[in-house]
């Protein structure tokens, strides 16, 4: 198992370097020249020799890494936020990505599971059918549609909703007022709808097929009733495949969503992502490009990872 892990470990860093290496490449291919700008222009020119822009592309790329290795420094923002730095940057609009993300997360993780489990001991039923039914529903369609739903009937056509997140300004200069809770609400809800569906649907299919294992008709022969059986051997021996994913779906909060943060006007990473590519902020750019590369790959290896160490009977490292 050791080795295993290192082996993942080592996977991961590979992974990420080529990915790493060929968007440098690719964007340095891309990216125009640009003029100076009014009076920041001499610590714009000195910004940029630092930075390596006169030299070709491999040399800026090594003086890249050493920059991030050394000092962490991702670069400079040239758009967004006038030779800001892009850690700053980043770091400026994590949060909101980040509660977003997180309250979507607690309101679906139990709603998914909850449902998932009536679903499957109520299989082949009526309400199996009509569940089964709206869990297709939610994950076919997109999750940006659920937010021009839930827009026009809890915001314009109710008003108890603020059809966009409030700012931090309105908010009263904190994210954990009760105004910015409030308008935080119609985006986890628009996220939350595929992850519920999600969940149920691998609630019900992993319950299902342990309802109808040989342990569980030993489990009642030996004078278990149902729901001791189901509660005591059923649901966690379902829970050793859906533990992981949603292991994987908390460490993944920081993705965020692209989309459904630019429909309600979020001021995350997933907007910044969006603005870095429109105005051309080439490090703004490549920083969260990489900063979505590393949780997805960080998601993935922690879903293989966390098999070993929930289920005792799975050896990942051995042959």
């Amino acid at each position: 198992m050791f080795k295993y892990v290192l082996k993942r470990i080592a996977l991961v860093f590979v992974t990420f370097f080529i990915i790493m290496t060929m968007c440098f490449i690719l964007i340095k291919l891309l990216q125009p020249e640009k003029p100076m700008l009014g009076a920041q222009a001499a610590m714009e020119l000195a910004r940029r020799e630092a930075l390596g822009y006169n030299k070709p592309i491999l040399v800026q790329y090594a003086i890249y890494l050493r920059n991030i290795l050394t000092k962490w420094d991702w670069g400079t923002s040239w758009e967004i936020d006038y030779m800001a730095p892009v850690n700053e940057v980043i770091f400026d609009r994590l949060l909101p990505t980040v509660l977003i993300n997180l309250y979507s997360m607690v309101f679906s993780v139990p709603f998914g599971i909850i449902i998932g489990i009536y679903a499957a001991l109520k299989k082949n039923r009526w309400q199996d059918h009509l569940i089964s039914t709206w869990i297709m529903i939610f994950v076919s369609v997109p999750s940006y549609v659920y937010a021009f739903i839930v827009q026009y009937f809890l915001s314009y056509k109710t008003g108890w909703f603020p059809l966009i997140m409030s700012s931090y300004a309105d908010a009263g200069g904190t994210f954990f007022s009760w105004t910015m809770f409030r308008s935080m609400v119609l985006p986890v809800l628009a996220l939350s709808f595929s992850t519920i569906a999600s969940l149920a649907r691998y609630t019900r299919a992993e319950l299902t097929e342990v309802l109808t294992s040989d342990f569980m008709l030993l489990a009642r022969t030996k004078g278990l009733t149902s729901r001791q059986a189901t509660t005591r051997h059923a649901l966690r021996n379902a829970m050793v495949p859906i533990l992981p994913m949603i292991i994987s779906m908390f460490i993944g909060v920081l993705d965020g969503s692209l989309i459904i943060e630019k429909i309600f006007a979020v001021p995350g990473v997933g907007g910044l992502y969006l603005n870095s590519i429109n105005l051309l902020d080439y490090d703004v750019f490549m920083a969260v490009g990489m900063f979505y590369t590393f949780i997805n790959l960080s998601s993935m290896i922690v879903i293989d990872l966390s098999y070993g160490f929930i289920d005792p009977r799975v050896r990942m490292g051995e042959r």
